[in-house]
């Protein structure tokens, strides 16, 4: 029998130099790569009791489903691609706005909605839950999709919650998603707009929609839109005019009459050369700066009552971009408002 060998003096840690001292970095400190994926490294907190104590200004909010969708799948696999998409860790400094946001705002990842596969009913009554409790603690949601009927039960529940106040609606997309149906599916990813303004939870005047091309919708649903008073912007008129001049109107059109707003913001509006990662890709759409400085230009402008970032498919992001832009996407939004609670144009809601 071999004698069991005798190791270093001082034991392997000290002769292999690992026993020095080193500093140990918080989670939220880490790179991305490390611990679990939350937004930006911050604190996973679900609870609404917690979320009410902590005061949070912000909360992410994960909505993980695609069952609705009519062409390719994949964006139930969305919000975990948008929260791993990013590299930069600690408190953050936006260089467009001059600010870091986590200095001013209190932000935290609040999990996903309880959903499982195969029961788009459950799954948008868990969503529209999950976001009302979130919204009633007094926090921004900002629900990451998710295809997009997310939209009916999440702006539902911010609608709600922001009761007896209203709320207009700014929506980014290549198509309308008003479509009275899908082969008789009423709840599908191309319908959540005309839901919402036929359920009452939004008038249709209150709602704009940018970036509109390709060949949806029919003269039929464009009727519709424009008896229901819906507002809409083509593409075209933001080549022809700029973005930035597009979007000024936009804010003036969604603040008519109501108290704030709920930007919605499907990926697939920017070209897909840029965000091939979308479910209904349509050639010729915004570039991705110009629609970070248009969530900018909007959220330092008005009072926003939540967000979504919807139709990030991750199975054809083959180099991740889609999610990137989601990302930021999300952090202008943050950024924005954190400016505004610096200058004191922040409204804080009752919690």
């Amino acid at each position: 029998m071999s004698e069991r060998p005798d190791g270093p003096a001082g034991g392997f840690a000290a002769a292999n130099g690992w026993d020095r001292e080193y500093v140990v970095y918080s989670d939220f400190d880490l790179p991305t790569y490390v611990g679990p994926a939350t937004f930006a490294n911050l604190p996973w907190v679900t609870d609404p009791v917690e979320l009410r104590a902590r005061q949070v200004d912000v909360a992410i909010v994960g909505a993980p489903f695609d069952d609705l969708v009519t062409h390719r799948p994949g964006a139930r696999f969305g919000p975990r691609a948008i929260r791993e998409a990013q590299y930069s860790t600690g408190a953050l400094n936006s260089l467009q706005l001059g600010i870091e946001p986590f200095a001013h705002l209190n932000v935290v990842d609040a999990g996903d909605a309880n959903i499982v596969p195969a029961m788009w009913e459950r799954a948008h009554a868990m969503i529209y839950r999950k976001v009302l409790e979130v919204a009633e603690t007094g926090a921004i949601p900002i629900v990451l999709g998710g295809d997009h009927s997310i939209t009916w039960p999440s702006a539902t529940a911010v609608a709600q919650s922001r009761r007896p106040g209203s709320i207009g609606i700014v929506h980014f997309d290549a198509h309308a998603d008003t479509a009275p149906d899908s082969w008789g599916q009423l709840a599908s990813h191309g319908t959540p707009m005309r839901r919402l303004i036929e359920s009452g939870a939004v008038k249709g005047t209150n709602f704009v929609q940018v970036g509109l091309r390709g060949y949806w919708p029919s003269p039929n649903v464009l009727d519709w839109m424009q008896v229901h008073g819906l507002r809409y912007h083509f593409m075209t008129e933001i080549e022809e005019r700029g973005a930035e001049a597009v979007i000024a109107d936009a804010i003036a059109e969604a603040l008519d009459g109501p108290d704030s707003i709920y930007l919605s913001l499907d990926i697939d509006v920017v070209d897909p050369g840029l965000a091939p990662g979308t479910g209904t890709p349509e050639p010729g759409g915004m570039l991705s700066r110009e629609i970070l400085r248009a969530v900018r230009q909007i959220v330092s402008s008005v009072d926003l009552a939540g967000m979504d970032i919807v139709e990030v498919a991750p199975p054809y992001d083959w180099a991740e971009s889609t999610a990137m832009i989601a990302n930021r996407a999300a952090l202008e939004a943050i950024s924005a408002l954190a400016v505004r609670r610096r200058d004191g144009l922040f409204i804080q809601r009752t919690r």
